[in-house]
């Protein structure tokens, strides 16, 4: 009998020892389970806001090759090619990038909340802090422009989408001029931009590039979605204030945006480009305000940004077509699509599932790409492969 019982003590023990490791690797099973079924659900089902952050991963260069014909790239350098204080913001990035085409030159320009503007160097193996104003330092660059005035001077400019400025400072980062809020006494030519700022609307600007002494803003995180002008009547001091110039509006039809993003002059031209997200387009505009055409995009693709170099274009999206792909860099040569790069699905970035800015290098006859993710955000150096 007490042999039977001792058996019966070690079979029972070791029972519940069983049971206990079975309800362990149990609750570990619905643990990944669900962390995996709510990171799809955000992505896929109900896109977070922007705003909200995931946390990412460190990336190593892969040997991975994405894109078609002659404009195939890998990873050059992933976040570790940059400064610790650049690698311990980017998680945040917001924002996108201009690059110094000016005769000689080639530097890109980007900023960081916490960080500030920071230089790559032309040859894309060096990065420079840059001593920043305390005001844009902690704001969102949403996007940047570099930028030369009439003189030669050249500038950069700052739409901060989060406090409602556009901060211009030098390139060595002296804050020289803030374009703020228009008020209710500011007169633009549209009446619907007139009653919009005088019954209290935010401005929210989302880019800004520079034609002849005026600023041009866009304003797609508000309900506005026009171009507003700015004009720049000095520059020693720098002075700059709105001018009665405004064109676009929110809507569907040629020359409306969904969501007016990023803006830009392609180089050697006067022609504004828009990227219009929601629309899946690119808006083209005269200085003046005159609507010339529209480049469409692939539907779904959601581009934030477009970046010229040397007859070819570069297209960041936030989303593209098939969203558990992870976002496209689309590569156009003149208006055709010869090219698109998918960072996440066949360069391994796992970073990449929405873009929010790129631009387009040419160095020594190869083409290279800074691309720069959102939610959360990562930055990563493209090489084209021969």
């Amino acid at each position: 009998m007490r042999n039977a019982r001792r058996l019966w003590a070690k079979y029972t023990a070791k029972t519940r020892k069983s049971k206990s490791r079975n309800l362990i690797f149990v609750t570990l099973v619905c643990i990944v389970t669900f962390a995996i079924g709510n990171a799809y659900a955000h992505v896929d089902g109900h896109p977070l806001p922007e705003g909200s952050q995931v946390v990412a991963h460190h990336e190593t260069p892969t040997h991975n090759v994405s894109g078609q014909g002659s404009l195939k790239f890998k990873v050059l350098y992933t976040r570790n090619h940059f400064p610790e204080e650049v690698v311990a913001a980017i998680d945040k990035a917001h924002g996108g990038f201009d690059v110094d085409r000016r005769p000689g030159k080639g530097e890109t320009y980007f900023a960081l909340p916490g960080v500030g503007i920071i230089q790559i160097s032309a040859d894309l193996k060096t990065t420079k802090l840059i001593e920043t104003p305390p005001a844009l330092k902690q704001a969102n660059a949403h996007y940047t422009t570099v930028w030369a005035a009439t003189d030669g001077t050249p500038y950069l400019s700052f739409p901060a989408n989060d406090v409602g400025k556009v901060f211009t400072t030098t390139l060595s980062g002296k804050l020289v001029h803030t374009l703020e809020s228009p008020d209710a006494m500011t007169d633009f030519e549209h009446q619907a931009v007139n009653i919009y700022f005088s019954e209290g609307g935010k401005f929210v600007p989302t880019g800004v590039t520079h034609v002849d002494g005026m600023l041009y803003v866009t304003t797609g995180y508000s309900d506005l979605d026009y171009i507003l002008g700015a004009k720049i009547t000095n520059l020693s001091p720098f002075e700059a204030d709105w001018y009665p110039l405004a064109f676009g509006g929110k809507g569907e039809e040629p020359g409306q945006f969904g969501t007016g993003h990023h803006i830009t002059v392609p180089y050697g031209t006067n022609r504004l480009d828009i990227s219009d997200r929601a629309n899946a387009e690119v808006e083209r505009y005269s200085p003046e305000g005159t609507y010339l055409e529209t480049l469409p995009l692939i539907k779904g693709s959601f581009p934030c940004s477009i970046d010229y170099e040397a007859g070819y274009a570069v297209v960041a999206c936030l989303y593209g077509p098939d969203k558990n792909k992870g976002a496209p860099l689309y590569i156009l040569e003149g208006n055709n699509l010869v090219s698109t790069v998918m960072p996440k699905e066949e360069l391994g970035v796992e970073t990449f599932q929405h873009l929010h800015g790129a631009v387009l290098r040419k160095i020594d006859g190869k083409f290279y790409i800074i691309a720069q993710s959102w939610n959360p955000g990562d930055i990563i150096i493209l090489e084209q492969v021969h």
